[in-house]
């Protein structure tokens, strides 16, 4: 970044391990300053402890699902300087790969549109005015092609409604901000060797979060309301 560049600062969303830890990685070896995010305090002070000689990495206790989720990105923001630029939606639960829609669980549709939907809807509607007020913002929601109404399946259901409604508060986002210079996208990461993915999969964290990475660094005039896999568009 050049000197006229302010420093800009990134928050991750289960940034203790898999995509979430290999994104904050990248983004602290391109200069930013990283709040890293997860549920468990001591998991995300491990976790920033491993990556903070690239850098200034900071271990945030944040729980996406909480009603207050936005109120504490809020505090966290101030206490770390009152910028951000980049906010990372990472963290998500797939706990109903064995089921089917016509058995879906509605407990486990609740809990996981808590974490994977709303939480990344509140902690955008808590960044956004932050990103209004500097004149930049880039908001990054990774979903899946889990969630894509183009080849959709009846397993994992509410893994799939998930996606599909992150999805589509990605699109609604995009429209609010269009004038904003906040640059709001969905993005696949593929199939990763982390704790969901498994350790058959065939992508590393790191490729993983690629895109990510990519879609939270944008230029101006990049796109908005879109998604992507390995940088590119793909269909919703």
């Amino acid at each position: 970044m050049s000197a006229a560049t302010p420093n800009r600062v990134a928050l991750v969303t289960g940034g203790n391990r898999g995509i979430g830890f290999a994104a904050c990685r990248k983004l602290a070896g391109l200069g930013y300053t990283v709040l890293l995010a997860s549920r468990d305090r001591m998991r995300g002070v491990r976790a920033a402890e491993q990556l903070q000689q690239l850098g200034s990495v900071l271990p945030v206790t944040l729980d996406v699902a909480a009603p207050d989720a936005g109120d504490t990105l809020r505090r966290v923001i101030a206490a770390n300087g009152g910028r951000l630029d980049a906010l990372i939606n990472n963290a998500a639960i797939l706990i109903d790969e064995n089921r089917r829609i016509l058995d879906a669980d509605f407990g486990d549709l609740q809990r996981t549109l808590e974490t994977n939907v709303y939480g990344s809807l509140r902690l955008a509607q808590a960044a956004i005015p932050i990103m209004r007020k500097q004149g930049y913002g880039r908001i990054v929601n990774v979903s899946s092609e889990m969630g894509q109404l183009a080849g959709m399946g009846d397993d994992s259901p509410a893994y799939r409604l998930s996606k599909t409604g992150l999805n589509s508060v990605t699109t609604m986002l995009a429209a609010a901000t269009r004038s904003d210079n906040i640059l709001v996208n969905s993005c696949c990461p593929g199939w990763v060797r982390t704790d969901m993915g498994g350790l058959q999969a065939s992508l590393t964290p790191e490729e993983g979060a690629d895109t990510p990475v990519w879609l939270a660094t944008l230029p101006d005039g990049g796109p908005t309301g879109g998604f992507f896999q390995s940088r590119r568009a793909i269909a919703w």
